[in-house]
């Protein structure tokens, strides 16, 4: 029974297959029919012309398929921007019914990421990743949680509250580098000026590269 059941499925798979493939090669042999008409006709026309729709068709031709791509770009980009905002409210909306602390989290981090790293349509919500996000830094310990600890030190700096300036230099000081790093990146991102002088210090003396270079990034855009 299990090898007829087996044959069956088989059977019904390559029958999908064939159906799916017929219209690929129906639409191969349109284009290649279309290209040896093309020709047939390209070859019978007379050489004058030929000249005048090679000097005023094809530049119009590029013309109007640069508009269409351009269009088409357009379009796309509208059509992705709909679905990244449609997204987000169903983001939001989870975000606010969730009682889990760790999916809360979760959602969180996913919110932050999918608005590209920019606070702006989160404003009805951004108290609460705030507290979200100081909460987790600040309770986030041990090594097994550096990530996570790093990712709200991170976050943090995405919403531009200078309340938090304080919490991110003592995260400047974590036991592991990609705190370190993070931090610099939110300090980086407030602009925050009264952290320019440890970032320097971090820059100059952090024994990671990486922090080090997270440091001078985070220099470059406080100035």
């Amino acid at each position: 029974m299990a090898d007829f059941r087996t044959i069956r499925y088989d059977a019904a798979a390559m029958a999908t297959d064939a159906r799916q493939g017929q219209p690929n090669l129906i639409l191969i042999l349109a284009v290649v029919g279309l290209i040896v008409a093309a020709v047939w006709v390209w070859k019978r026309l007379p050489l004058d012309l030929r000249d005048e729709i090679v000097e005023r068709g094809v530049p119009i031709a590029l013309a109007t398929l640069a508009a269409g791509v351009a269009v088409l770009a357009v379009v796309r980009k509208v059509r992705r921007r709909r679905q990244v905002r449609r997204r987000l409210a169903q983001l939001i909306a989870r975000f606010q019914r969730e009682p889990s602390p760790e999916k809360r989290l979760d959602l969180a981090f996913e919110l932050i990421e999918l608005n590209d790293y920019r606070r702006e349509g989160l404003e009805g919500v951004a108290p609460a990743l705030l507290e979200l996000f100081t909460r987790t830094l600040k309770t986030a310990l041990g090594d097994k949680q550096h990530r996570v600890r790093g990712m709200a030190a991170s976050h943090l700096g995405v919403l531009q509250d200078a309340s938090v300036i304080p919490l991110l230099l003592k995260a400047l000081e974590d036991d592991h580098a990609y705190v370190r790093g993070c931090a610099a990146l939110a300090l980086g991102r407030m602009r925050a000026a009264v952290a320019k002088a440890r970032l320097e210090e971090v820059a100059k003396d952090d024994w990671d590269q990486t922090v080090r270079s997270r440091a001078r990034e985070a220099l470059e855009r406080i100035k």
